[in-house]
């Protein structure tokens, strides 16, 4: 089945669209997916510049209401300029997967009580005219999980470790996504009966973006090479004051978003480091050591077991800087060196494994498959994930799963 995956982070950055085949995963066929393309389309400056203020909180109903169906166009803009760039038309996509943007993530006391995405799906429907599910995580929510992180659902399937690693047997695999924000599933190898285990590290990138636009005068929406970071100087007072957040010692499960993370956090962390003298540089070079060593402190308390690897995703990946930053914090905090590289070594497109995780899925829900590891997101039961807006294709997609396809 040839499915597409539409998928908007916490940084907002872009739309990252990935199209890919993807067949087995039921009757104990072996999953398989190949990409075949994949793009970035940028938010039209004004729409990202809404779903900042959107993540404010300060905003009405007609406002929400107007930004699901405006949303939902752009995503179906970036699907249609997706497919153009791949030279298929839309009779060439079988099923559509789409995130949306996650505009709240309500967290109570560590337990979520709720969850928005948007970018209707009807629309993204009537615009292409293919089968779209998303909405996923809600499901999971409505269950008792942290509807996150779902990219483990990609992770289980198609990223556990063989049993001998870089010289460890038995070692487990850290898949670290760092987006927005940071995530990490902790992966068995493969013939080791023992459950995963995921959860949201802290930030990712999102604190960073923000410093780095400080820095720039906005003319930066990320440290780009992590020259920022390399240009100043960490302020090892911050930093430890800052690894107190309760949220880096909450037991896991939890999820967290731009709620805990986000804009006032920032704002207030950066008058600390004015009253201490620190320039923009330096508020940059500590925020990168804060994601780097949290991430590190996640994996000092909360591993399962041993590391032999830990494959790291997202924009963080791309960040020289930060990558050689973790693994120092890696080394320092685990007692040891552990080799960190990109999904880039095991054969996967790091820029889109998450667009090729919601295609992933789409694809379960559509075949009555759990799309949730219960391990990962603390969910009571495994359940089927998404809902459906038919498309002009729904009768024949339904006979091609009826058929095993």
């Amino acid at each position: 089945m040839r499915v597409m995956g539409l998928m908007s982070g916490t940084s907002v950055d872009g739309i990252d669209v990935a199209i890919a085949e993807i067949e087995g995963g039921m009757a104990n066929a072996a999953l398989q997916i190949r990409q075949l393309a994949f793009e970035t389309i940028p938010w039209p400056t004004a729409t990202r510049h809404e779903i900042f203020e959107l993540f404010g909180g300060a905003t009405t109903t007609a406002a929400l209401c107007r930004a699901n169906f405006k949303l939902g166009e752009v995503m179906a803009a970036a699907a249609l300029i997706t497919l153009a760039r791949a030279g298929l038309d839309q009779t060439a996509i079988d099923l559509i997967g789409s995130h949306g943007q996650t505009l709240w993530h309500d967290v109570q006391a560590g337990h979520v009580t709720s969850t928005l995405q948007m970018g209707e799906l009807a629309v993204i429907t009537a615009r292409t005219g293919v089968t779209t599910v998303g909405n996923f995580r809600v499901a999971d929510v409505a269950v008792g999980g942290q509807g996150a992180p779902l990219v483990s659902t990609f992770d289980w399937y198609l990223l556990r470790p063989p049993a001998h690693l870089n010289a460890s047997h038995g070692g487990w695999r850290a898949v670290q996504n760092i987006g927005g924000i940071g995530n990490v599933t902790f992966l068995p190898p493969l013939g080791v009966a023992a459950a995963p285990l995921a959860f949201d590290t802290g930030p990712g990138n999102a604190l960073i973006d923000w410093a780095a636009g400080q820095a720039t005068g906005g003319a930066w929406q990320y440290d780009v090479d992590g020259q920022l970071a390399a240009a100043g100087r960490v302020a090892p007072e911050l930093l430890d004051k800052w690894l107190t957040h309760a949220y880096f010692s909450q037991q896991p499960p939890k999820t967290t978003g731009r709620e805990l993370f986000g804009i006032p956090l920032v704002q207030r962390w950066y008058a600390e480091a004015q009253a201490l003298g620190l320039g923009d540089n330096d508020f940059v070079a500590t925020l990168t050591e804060l994601t780097a060593a949290s991430i590190a402190d996640a994996y000092a308390r909360f591993a399962p077991a041993p590391l032999a690897q830990i494959v790291v995703g997202g924009g963080g990946g791309r960040n020289p800087v930060l990558m050689a930053r973790l693994a120092h914090q890696v080394a320092s905090r685990c007692g040891r060196p552990i080799e960190v590289c990109t999904h880039a070594a095991l054969g996967i497109d790091p820029d889109a494994k998450e667009a090729l995780t919601f295609a992933l899925l789409a694809y379960l829900a559509l075949h009555g498959q759990p799309g949730n590891v219960p391990a990962c997101t603390g969910a009571q039961r495994q359940q089927i994930l998404g809902q459906i807006a038919p498309g002009d294709n729904y009768l024949k997609l339904l006979g091609q799963v009826v058929n095993g396809n």
